[in-house]
């Protein structure tokens, strides 16, 4: 499995646990509660053909995860050790298994691979498992239904400031841009306890790398949610926000398709918006529209709300001490990866730029950390060990360097004092 994928798969494992990991302390009739919860509801498990998760199975991921001291890494999943079997199902075997489950239409995925075992009807060299066995049956449309249950709705508040944030874009106006009007995007994020807004900005674009913007200043200035709801737009469900909200100790939730009641806060307030923002605003550019919006939100904040009776900053102050602050590193969370082979001749290209990888790398698939905004500043790890900043490539200052082939350094001509940094050539300390 390749490391995109292994951080998918750990960064949807935090999602299913966080309830238990993040939660200070939880009564056994909770936990009951939510693993019986977890185990009857329907995921869509990355990678994988399974609807359903078991008990055992996620108690084993909480135990991974404390074991490993929180880091997302403890969730990755192991390489197979079935290599060389077959993992398809051959068409014998899943008329076998079709005629088993209609023999046996409530028993459970397991029991269904014991009674084909026992019946001596998997083909030699076919590996019957609990991902090929759910395959077969969503194919064939021969899950367990869930017929005659009524969706619940009710309520809801979290507890605790940070507890819970919900996020969504509103279609804003048009503003003056080149010579022309363009429309704006308020992206916006809500906490739900407080209703205070720990990040909204208006962008030209609705698109995942400005929600990570707001994302980011949101988490500098209020600290760390424990959950984020948002809906399942294209930005949302991306996997470098799922990976970025898991190494931050963030469950990412999503709503259900066409049930927006979930972020009736959210919605809420990009009522009040546009009832009482907008209809103000006189402003020709986008700049004109996020000063006098950030002016209006910092009296937002301190105006009394009509459902919790208190103003949104005071709601949110009220228990500091359950808040959870940003990591120092915070930015480095929010870097892509990418996956390169380093070249013979040392050279790395990642969108467009090219790099200098180590000598020791050449021939290796390497993984790059970089910003969006910075790309040229790469970092380069492999097998888990950081090799630092990859270098711009100069080809200029290349011609003048002379190899030397017992060692990964490269070497200046003879006599010279000249050494080689970040692209540049330095000679006594100062740059030539």
């Amino acid at each position: 499995m390749t490391e995109d994928r292994k951080k998918r798969v750990a960064a949807f494992r935090f999602g299913v646990i966080s309830d238990f990991v993040n939660a200070a302390r939880l009564e056994h009739g909770e936990r009951e509660r939510l693993l019986r919860e977890k185990c009857a509801r329907k995921w869509e498990i990355p990678h994988s053909g399974r609807t359903r998760i078991g008990r055992s199975t996620i108690q084993r991921w909480i135990g991974l995860y404390e074991a490993g001291n929180g880091k997302i890494e403890s969730l990755f999943p192991r390489d197979r050790n079935d290599r060389g079997q077959s993992r398809t199902v051959d068409g014998e075997t899943e008329s076998a298994l079709i005629r088993v489950r209609k023999e046996f239409p409530r028993a459970t995925a397991e029991s269904l691979i014991k009674i084909m075992r026992e019946r001596d009807l998997v083909t030699p060299g076919t590996v019957l498992n609990l991902s090929n066995v759910y395959r077969v049956l969503h194919r064939h449309n021969l899950m367990r239904p869930n017929a005659g249950v009524r969706e619940d709705r009710r309520k809801f508040e979290a507890q605790y400031p940070n507890d819970l944030w919900q996020s969504d874009v509103m279609h804003g106006p048009r503003v003056d841009f080149d010579g022309k009007r363009k429309k704006t995007y308020l992206i916006a994020i809500i906490d739900d306890h407080s209703r205070l807004i720990p990040q909204a900005r208006f962008y030209f674009s609705e698109k995942l790398a400005f929600w990570l913007d707001t994302f980011e200043k949101a988490l500098l200035r209020r600290g760390l949610p424990r959950k984020l709801y948002v809906d399942n737009g294209g930005a949302f469900r991306s996997r470098h926000l799922e990976y970025v909200a898991a190494s931050l100790g963030i469950a990412l939730i999503h709503s259900r398709a066409y049930k927006p009641q979930g972020k009736g806060k959210i919605e809420r307030w990009f009522k009040t918006v546009r009832s009482r923002f907008l209809p103000t605003f006189s402003g020709q550019t986008i700049e004109d529209l996020n000063d006098t919006f950030a002016a209006w939100l910092e009296q937002y904040h301190t105006t009394k709300h009509g459902s919790t009776g208190q103003t949104p900053f005071g709601r949110f102050t009220s228990d500091t001490e359950c808040l959870r602050a940003a990591p120092q590193n915070l930015r480095d969370h929010f870097r892509k990866t990418a996956r390169r082979k380093v070249a013979k001749d040392r050279t790395i290209t990642l969108n467009g730029i090219l790099f200098e990888g180590p000598v020791e790398l050449i021939g290796k698939r390497v993984e790059l950390l970089w910003h969006d905004d910075e790309p040229e500043t790469a970092e380069i790890t492999f097998g888990k060990k950081s090799y630092g900043f990859a270098r711009l490539v100069d080809v200029n200052v290349n011609c003048r360097v002379r190899r030397n082939k017992n060692s990964d350094t490269d070497m200046m001509p003879a006599g010279s004092q000249s050494k080689y940094r970040g692209g540049r050539l330095w000679a006594g300390g100062r740059e030539k």
